[in-house]
């Protein structure tokens, strides 16, 4: 099965029978949810609704079911075509909408797509939320205008300008310093909307920019999340071409990772350390990410005497932390940047502009950047159990073992060692505990997966 139902959206692979996949009518009928939900029963006011797509090859087709789904319900629809999930972000609030949804499945597969859902701020709905969404979804309890009161389409392709002019607007980023030092990047758009905003905000700061996979047809050249083992073309081009850097997006161009000159992995845990580095450089203040989140942006927020604290797994998580604590900068260890100077939702364009202006005021090159921060390396493994096995009761019985550590349950279990660290998640939807493990050198990290996995075998009786 793979449709996907999660207080988040609704993801799932195309074709197939309806229910278990991505559907037509799937699209449809959680679209109606959506709109249903944002009405509320309020039939006397007009409610207005930002749409955008990311270069899947599904997208069209999923987007003129949606698109026409809201105008059935009455709900006017700006249209932003061919966007980025932060670009919609952006367009919510600048629209003055009711909401938002962008069609992406983020980081998986071409074969994949999703509607993601947002709130008239722009940012993803809540747990609360979402789980209403489903349950209109699951009862078809939506009720759609007659013919005098069906929804207006207004297409405006003007949004992913308006957001890097948004971008290069903030008062952290230094276009002239950054044109001044002349850098040289490879683009890898993995042939999806960020093959067209990234080169833009680039040009506009005096990059000279070299395009990989930048032709948005939604044919994804290689798996398309930014991990190491998918970016082996753009790591040599780098090379090749001599550039400064290079510079990776996800199809919808939330997350991002960096190349550096000699073709080494900069590290997504690093994107957001670097550029929170350079933010509380001038602006001091407190900083969230997740509990799965690299150590070294707590020992950079402490460096630049600011608090750090981590959230459950999750955008919208790492959002209400955020402001709880009024982070100034935050976001997730996958290469995820929340700068709230803009909006509350990971921006590869403001993480490009930041890291920028930072490596340019640096004067240094990528790689030295990178070894000035700590040394940090992470393992991710998993455990697969039988179904019989309580999962809730070994991760108690984990939590037990080491109560005389530094533990957090708020999302799992997280044990804080002097040198290290784990966590262990469990799967909402089969029988596994996912383990993240972090310490100085990547045998350390490793062995202490390995150890940890052992103490949870012994628990299980496996």
């Amino acid at each position: 099965m793979t449709l996907i139902k999660s207080i988040s959206g609704i993801r799932g692979t195309i074709g197939g029978k309806v229910g278990d996949n991505l559907t037509p009518v799937d699209a449809v009928k959680f679209a109606s949810a959506y709109g249903a939900w944002l009405k509320n029963g309020n039939d006397n006011k007009k409610f207005k609704v930002v749409v955008g797509r990311d270069a899947r090859i599904s997208g069209p087709m999923i987007h003129n079911l949606v698109i026409n789904t809201l105008i059935g319900l009455g709900i006017d629809v700006v249209d932003l075509g061919l966007s980025t999930t932060p670009t919609v972000e952006v367009a919510v609030p600048l629209e003055n909408a009711d909401g938002g949804i962008i069609l992406t499945a983020s980081h998986n597969p071409k074969q994949w797509n999703a509607l993601k859902l947002l709130n008239e701020k722009g940012e993803f709905l809540n747990g609360i939320e979402g789980e209403k969404i489903l349950q209109i979804a699951e009862a078809e309890a939506f009720d759609f205008s007659d013919v005098d009161d069906l929804g207006e389409i207004f297409e405006n392709d003007a949004y992913m300008d308006i957001h890097i002019d948004e971008v290069l607007n903030l008062s952290l980023v230094d276009i002239e310093a950054v044109k001044a030092a002349k850098f040289k990047v490879v683009v890898d758009g993995v042939n999806s909307s960020g093959g067209i905003i990234i080169p833009k905000l680039l040009e506009l700061m005096g990059v000279e920019v070299v395009k990989l996979y930048c032709e948005p047809n939604g044919h994804f050249p290689h798996n398309p999340e930014p991990l190491k083992e998918h970016l082996t073309d753009i790591s040599e081009l780098v090379v090749k071409e001599k550039a400064d850097l290079g510079v990776v997006v996800d199809p919808d161009v939330d997350r991002l990772a960096f190349i550096c000159e000699d073709g080494e992995m900069f590290g997504e845990e690093y994107t957001l350390v670097a550029c929170a580095d350079y933010v509380l450089s001038k602006t001091p203040g407190n900083t969230v990410s997740n509990m799965s989140s690299s150590r070294a942006l707590r020992d950079v927020t402490n460096a630049h005497n600011g608090k750090y604290e981590a959230s459950a797994v999750g955008e919208v998580n790492v959002v209400e932390l955020m402001k709880k604590n009024n982070a100034i900068i935050g976001g997730e260890g996958n290469g995820g940047i929340i700068y709230p100077e803009l909006h509350y939702g990971r921006d590869s364009l403001v993480g490009v502009a930041l890291f920028l202006t930072h490596l340019a005021n640096k004067k240094m090159t990528v790689s030295a950047l990178r070894a000035s921060y700590p040394e940090y390396y992470m393992s991710k493994n998993k455990i697969e159990l039988t179904p019989q096995i309580d999962v809730d009761a070994i991760l108690v019985a984990m939590t037990e073992k080491y109560k005389n550590e530094d533990i957090t349950t708020i999302d799992g279990v997280k044990i804080d060692f002097a040198e290290n660290w784990v966590h262990l998640r469990k799967s909402n939807t089969e029988p596994i505990i996912r383990i993240y493990t972090e310490a100085a050198t990547q045998e350390k990290a490793d062995a202490l997966a390995l150890r940890i996995i052992e103490e949870i075998k012994a628990i299980a009786g496996i």
